[in-house]
């Protein structure tokens, strides 16, 4: 286990978040991103604090590759840097004093136009992608705007029912981007705050998330939105029960491996049940960190099919032949012309035993 060192370019004895940080960075950020960031801060003391991506993964439920996703985040935005060994494994990490954000320094993001008829129907294999802006786009004068609306009224009103408290400008903001960017009629929004707030999350950053994905899918309706929910949740249970898993629902982090696996790994689930059926055998225990990596290698192998899964099988297993089989060449001694030795070597035929593997 390689051990990474972190060190501190700021004198403090305790764990603190400037206000800059909640105000500029931590709104934007993914909330997984953010744990990790405060993680970081909670380590520190006075002397450097040894520690590994493998220790923090299994503390946040993640993958090493999660972990290793936040901290470039984060060096992109000049709130730490990384140093490399020559093997490209982060050795340090040092963090800096959250530069200071300002509007007028942001570029401006170029973006994807997005149909204006709300009942359009986009295909999920459609290529558009969502507006790139995001809710600081909207300017003073068209928030202005939209308030006047009574449907904006109301709905910023039962968004405040939802979550409970008034709304601050930025989740307002958020709301209203929906609306005019991401082109959701206030029903969809409604059922989007619906939604998460069931879920047990009344966050704006987990709202956006899920709204960002619901306009990448094409998602236009509260039909189309309950269908996708619906189809999803009995993706995540039929994984579940692959894992041995029942009696809870799914969490955060198994949900996002998930969407990985079928979303972006884009296997089927007669594929997936594959690897978390390996895992519980290999590990006696459902470890949705392993299957991820059995996934990952098979993604890499390009695997799409059971088919495939055979032949790599088929491939490992000869290769272990071929080792063995070299490994008695090397250390058997030379037979004896006694009548003991007088028999016929066995010959081990590799392509017919591919064969019989594959036929299985």
């Amino acid at each position: 286990m390689a051990m990474i060192t972190l060190q501190n370019s700021r004198s403090a004895e305790i764990t603190v978040l400037t206000n800059n940080f909640i105000d500029n960075y931590m709104p934007e950020a993914n909330g997984e991103f953010v744990k990790v960031y405060i993680y970081l801060l909670r380590l520190l003391s006075d002397t450097s604090v040894p520690f590994s991506l493998e220790q923090m993964a299994d503390h946040f439920f993640c993958t090493e590759r999660d972990i290793v996703r936040a901290l470039k985040y984060w060096e992109k935005e000049n709130l730490l840097t990384l140093t490399y060994r020559n093997n490209e494994d982060i050795a340090d990490i040092t963090l800096n004093i959250p530069p200071v954000k300002s509007e007028a320094l942001k570029p401006e993001i170029s973006t994807v136009p997005i149909s204006t008829d709300r009942q359009k129907t986009v295909p999920l294999e459609s290529s558009a992608k969502p507006s790139a802006k995001s809710a600081s786009s909207l300017s003073p004068d068209r928030v202005k705007e939209l308030k006047q609306n009574d449907e904006i009224v109301q709905l910023l009103y039962i968004a405040e029912q939802y979550l409970g408290k008034t709304l601050t400008p930025t989740e307002m903001k958020k709301i209203l981007f929906f609306y005019d960017e991401l082109k959701f009629s206030p029903d969809l929004i409604e059922y989007l705050i619906e939604y998460s707030v069931s879920r047990g999350h009344k966050s704006i950053r987990y709202i956006e998330t899920v709204a960002l994905a619901w306009a990448e899918e094409g998602i236009t309706t509260v039909t189309m939105a309950k269908e996708a929910n619906s189809r999803y949740s009995k993706e995540y249970f039929t994984i579940f029960k692959s894992m041995g898993i029942s009696g809870r629902n799914p969490v955060d982090t198994e949900i996002t491996l998930m969407n990985t696996w079928l979303k972006d790994y884009g296997f089927s689930m007669d594929i997936i049940q594959e690897a978390c059926s390996r895992t519980v055998l290999s590990t006696g225990q459902p470890s949705f960190q392993y299957a991820d990596k059995i996934l990952a290698g098979w993604k890499d192998k390009n695997v799409r099919t059971l088919a495939d899964i055979k032949l790599l099988d088929a491939a490992h297993q000869r290769r272990k032949l071929e080792k063995n089989a070299q490994k008695k060449d090397t250390t058997a001694k030379p037979a004896s012309s006694n009548r003991f030795n007088n028999f016929h070597q066995r010959k081990y035929d590799f392509n017919e035993y591919e064969k019989k593997l594959l036929n299985q």
